[in-house]
């Protein structure tokens, strides 16, 4: 069986630019200390300038 995990990481403006709310170059080696595969990091566009507001990490690992 594989177990999922996703982490929402809210993106917030600065200097003319997005930029994430927390570190997830951390949150990527923590979850790989604890058996996660990172899969997938998905950013979706969602204003017609194609910028984003959020970001998430999908991990697997099998149990």
């Amino acid at each position: 069986m594989i177990e999922y995990k996703i982490f929402r990481i809210e993106l917030k403006d600065k200097l003319m630019r997005k930029v994430p709310t927390q570190d997830y170059h951390q949150i990527i080696i923590e979850q790989g200390r604890l058996g996660y595969k990172l899969v997938h990091m998905f950013a979706p566009a969602l204003y017609a300038q194609g910028l984003a507001d959020y970001i998430e990490l999908v991990f697997e690992r099998e149990y």
